[in-house]
């Protein structure tokens, strides 16, 4: 059963997740790259539309907030990490990148905290703080527990950069709990050009001729005289066999050693390509492209499936529990479904966590999971609106299936929150605005401005969603705005729908869509499902 939490994730941590019940956690959080990352709609042509969404600003500045945290980690049982702070701060003083660093090590305590024995946590990250993070993960997990330093390359393309070598890969940290951390080796195929090497063929196929002797002196069996030979007189600091004489003599036996016809030529292994198909992955992944056409959702720091993939093969097994507490548009947890594992995901915005479910859905149509901290009811939802008026309007959007407009620009929207796009013939597709409202106000005015804003932005039908039941006035006033004539019948050109009715079922849009929401949001393709790594493995 996954489970998707919408809110601040040190809170989450702290308060709803058990010491010890993750076996591993993912985490891509912002890299501190002073960017405003943006999730990008797309209008039913495939361009480009207004509707840019900051998903999250990658900007953190010391304020009270940090300063809070900072004295909470003075506080806290890790004397080493609370050392380490008071030491980063007087090197960095408050500036942006100690406020980031704090934000971090709270968390960072915080996922120890929940983290299995056998477990492990694996942090992506540039070189923005990357250096400053593997201090503090040394300080968290401790240094003897820190097992890769991955590098990923991103990117293929080139790029014209000056006065510095292009950035072209992302670091991901790899940490275990403790020394009994589940492990399970990944393989990749051999590159063409590595498969060149077996260029001898017999009647058993290709292979390749490795040496038997190789250098280093042993005093063991590997260091016995075989076949006549001394792997010590073979050279100023000796040699050795890279097996025991009795493993040499079944290689002999199979026909698999190749004796030197010159008296001074060692003898060397037929190594045939059909026993070294694939290879042990190093930490260096360049086989994993950026995110493909298929997958993408616009959402800029989105990572491939693929990558997700490999990293829950390997550090967790079927029925585990997966965790990603920054979780944006749900790759992680996607992979983990798909793969069998239990799933947890956290996210601070209603956009993000809006986006996973449909993903979800999409991907896995007869999946159920539990969402928790999004509103359920009227009063949940008035507290939303009061708290935060842009995580009220983007959890708004979601109960029509509406893509959010804008972002958190004072006057920028021009009377649009939301936009749908349907197609209810054989033609084009259509445009409907939703417009939100959220306060304990409202009035014939905003009936006026949403039938404006329609007449302007020449959209079918036009959305008024409000938090506080609509005046008898208001209900004129959508009536007057006529009717859009659809081939399924009549449907009033202003529609207006209270939270309470959505939420409750009372109430939908009226509208006939044949292309099934798909012109509003990108449709994620049904997953296949996975057990292990690639088949061909």
């Amino acid at each position: 059963m996954g489970k998707l939490y919408y809110g601040d994730n040190l809170i989450v941590l702290q308060e709803e997740l058990a010491a010890e019940s993750v076996d591993l956690i993912y985490l891509d959080p912002p890299f501190n790259s002073r960017r405003d990352y943006n999730l990008l709609f797309k209008n039913p042509k495939g361009h480009h539309t207004d509707a840019q969404i900051a998903a999250f600003e990658d900007t953190w500045h010391w304020g009270p907030q940090a300063e809070r945290e900072f004295y909470e980690l003075l506080k806290q049982s890790n004397t080493a990490l609370a050392e380490m702070m008071d030491a980063m701060r007087r090197f960095l003083k408050q500036t942006d990148m100690m406020a980031y660093l704090v934000m971090m090590s709270s968390r960072l305590l915080a996922l120890h905290r929940v983290l299995k024995p056998t477990g492990s946590l694996y942090l992506h990250c540039d070189s923005t703080a990357a250096h400053y993070l593997k201090i503090v993960l040394d300080t968290v997990f401790g240094a003897e527990n820190f097992r890769n330093q991955i590098a990923w390359r991103r990117s293929k393309n080139p790029a014209s950069i000056k006065r510095i070598f292009r950035r072209a890969h992302d670091i991901i940290l790899f940490y275990a709990k403790s020394p009994d951390y589940l492990f399970n080796m990944q393989y990749r195929e051999l590159s063409d050009a590595s498969k060149k090497l077996y260029g001898n063929q017999d009647e058993k196929g290709s292979y390749q001729l490795v040496p038997l002797l190789v250098s280093g002196k042993r005093n063991g069996a590997t260091g016995q005289i075989w076949r006549g030979i001394d792997p010590n007189q073979r050279g100023k600091e000796g040699m050795h066999w890279v097996t025991t004489p009795d493993k040499l003599d079944e290689y002999d036996k199979q026909g698999l050693v190749i004796f030197g016809k010159k008296g001074d030529a060692l003898p060397r292994l037929k190594y045939y390509l059909e026993d070294s198909c694939v290879i042990p992955m190093n930490d260096f992944w360049d086989d994993i492209q950026a995110v493909k056409p298929s997958e993408t959702f616009g959402y800029p720091t989105q990572k491939p499936l693929a990558l997700l993939e490999r990293i829950i093969q390997a550090s967790s097994n079927p029925g585990d529990v997966v965790l990603d507490p920054f979780c944006g548009c749900g790759t992680a947890i996607h992979a983990a479904h798909n793969l069998g594992r239990d799933w947890i995901g956290i996210d601070i915005t209603h956009l993000a966590i809006s986006l996973i479910e449909k993903r979800m859905h999409d991907a896995f149509p007869e999946l159920t999971f539990q969402v928790y901290g999004t509103p359920k009811d009227l009063e949940s939802a008035r507290d939303l609106a009061a708290r935060d008026k842009y995580q009220f309007q983007w959890w708004a959007c979601s109960l029509v299936n509406a893509q959010p407009y804008q972002g958190k620009k004072k006057g920028a929207d021009g009377g649009i929150d939301g936009l749908i796009f349907f197609q209810d013939d054989a033609s084009h597709a259509k445009k409907i605005i939703v417009s939100i409202k959220g306060g304990e106000n409202v009035s014939v005015v905003m009936v006026r401005d949403l039938i404006a804003t329609v007449e302007r932005e020449k959209a079918a039908l036009g959305l008024l969603i409000t938090l506080t039941p609509p005046t008898r006035p208001m209900l004129a006033e959508a009536v007057s705005a006529g009717f859009y004539l659809s081939p399924q019948g009549e449907l009033p050109k202003i529609q207006v729908l209270t939270v309470n009715d959505l939420l409750t079922g009372a109430a939908k849009p009226q509208y006939v869509d044949l292309a099934r929401g798909q012109h509003t949001f990108k449709k994620m393709p049904l997953a296949e499902p996975k057990t292990s790594q690639d088949k061909l493995f």
